[in-house]
């Protein structure tokens, strides 16, 4: 049954369950850079495959060709179809090109370390709410409250830091639904960089324009680990671990 599928047909598949695992079933979610990385390698391990042998490169070029050719089928869709391609794909490399010598109107961007290192005290901290199971509906209710409180207004009502007050900012408030963000760390890291906020952040990530206050001087302990709790849970994400 699969040696009568067409080549090209399983390279496509094999191409497109790839991008589905990597790209929705592992989790937490890998950063676009990766995304593209794994996708070019396997582009180019099942393109090896196919040109191993020669009977399985020509079953695999000769739908392409035959198509180009136009000898895959006869009428208006399928000229339509070429058309579309043969147009489509020197549109988009002269597209990527054109964004890439177009002179940019933003400002350089400052160097500075994203996720700096936390001080010693702070590595390996638990958060003291999740061994408490039996009230973990009643800590996220406290965080519920907190973030509509006090983190609405910059990181958003969708967690996107699209808040109110967002476009005010430079730097912009945090993106909680990025992958690259919370699902990327560890919980303590997180707690860290609530409580100390911008002015806690050590030499090494100056210049930081950072509006975050220090949260500790305004939210106890317990609110700042429920908070936290309450956006991993909001966002789909797990916090990161050593395990």
């Amino acid at each position: 049954m699969l040696r009568r599928i067409p080549i090209l047909t399983k390279v496509t598949a094999v191409v497109i369950g790839v991008y589905i695992l990597i790209r929705f079933v592992i989790h937490p979610p890998l950063p676009f850079s990766l995304v593209l990385m794994y996708m070019t390698l396997t582009v180019i391990g099942v393109l090896v495959y196919v040109s191993i042998y020669d009977d399985v490169w020509r079953d695999f070029v000769t739908p392409i060709a035959e198509f180009f050719r136009g000898a895959t089928g006869k009428g208006l869709v399928w000229s339509a179809a070429r058309g579309v391609v043969l147009v489509g794909i020197p549109f988009l490399v002269g597209y990527g090109f054109y964004q890439k010598v177009m002179p940019s109107l933003d400002p350089p961007a400052e160097q500075r370390v994203v996720h700096p290192a936390p001080p010693f005290e702070v590595t390996g901290l638990n958060n003291p709410l999740r061994h408490q199971p039996d009230k973990y509906q009643d800590y996220l209710r406290l965080g519920a409250k907190v973030y509509f409180q006090n983190c609405v207004f910059c990181h958003g009502d969708r967690f996107d830091g699209e808040g109110e007050f967002a476009h005010g900012f430079n730097l912009p408030p945090a993106n909680f639904m990025d992958p690259g963000t919370i699902a990327q760390l560890q919980e303590s890291f997180v707690f860290w960089r609530v409580s100390t906020g911008g002015p806690g952040l050590p030499a090494e990530s100056k210049p930081w324009n950072s509006a975050m206050p220090r949260w500790q001087e305004r939210l106890s302990e317990t609110e700042r680990w429920a908070v936290i709790m309450f956006l991993y849970e909001q966002t789909g994400s797990k916090p990161r671990t050593w395990h």
